[in-house]
């Protein structure tokens, strides 16, 4: 009984750290283009920095077989793209102003943030 309920715990704090805790490493793009994998549950990288001042292309490659991984949102820009398994789709953004985009699968969990600088 013990271990079930540690065991129980455990997968708590996991959730927890998961969804909320996680911070990923930031990634500057220093050109105007991004190549962002889609794999095992995340984006990488899932948090990208770019300049206002010039477009960029965000490009997904979808690796995962998940359905979930299928559609990538960017609500704060009305942006919905399908993804093709093994296949790179390429967003191209112009004229953004400085502030956080977030993008996500359809069920949140995938997740990622655009900040644009």
């Amino acid at each position: 009984m013990m271990v079930i309920n540690l065991l129980g715990l455990m997968l708590i704090a996991l959730i927890v750290w998961w969804f909320w805790l996680y911070k990923p490493n930031k990634t500057i793009v220093q050109g105007n283009e991004v190549l962002i994998e889609v794999r095992d549950g995340v984006y990488s990288p899932s948090s990208i920095q770019v300049s206002a001042s010039q477009p960029v292309t965000l490009k997904f490659m979808r690796k995962d077989q998940s359905p979930c991984a299928e559609t990538m949102l960017i609500p704060s820009l009305d942006i919905s793209e399908q993804l093709k398994l093994n296949e790179i789709t390429q967003i191209t953004l112009l004229n953004l102003s400085p502030g956080e985009h977030e993008f996500h699968c359809q069920m949140h969990m995938y997740r990622g943030v655009l900040k644009v600088v």
